[in-house]
């Protein structure tokens, strides 16, 4: 069974769709140490993520390793209503990538 790799939440409010999204990652520096080993971890950040409502992008982030692990975004955006299609997708360093679609309520 595959692990989630993201949850969104998305909702109208006063004419403006409110998005509230958890990407699940490690979010690696490359500057620490394993504490067993000694070993340096590598790098392994998330360093692109686009939101896209009904195909257009909204929001584009550019992240590189200072960002948290399991990062949160939350945003708001107008021109949208009830049972639009909002899709989240990220691109980390090592060339994996991901992506995750809701409806807006």
């Amino acid at each position: 069974m595959s692990q989630k790799k993201m949850k969104i939440r998305a909702w109208m409010d006063d004419g403006r769709a409110n998005v509230k999204a958890i990407i699940f990652h490690p979010m690696e520096t490359g500057l620490r140490k394993d504490k067993a080993s000694g070993k340096m971890i590598p790098a392994h950040y998330i360093t692109e993520v686009v939101c896209t409502h009904n195909g257009k992008s909204v929001l584009t982030c550019l992240w590189g390793p200072r960002v948290s692990k399991n990062p949160f975004i939350s945003f708001r955006f107008r021109n949208a209503k009830a049972g639009d299609k909002l899709e989240i997708s990220w691109v980390d360093n090592l060339g994996n990538s991901d992506k995750s679609e809701a409806s807006i309520s």
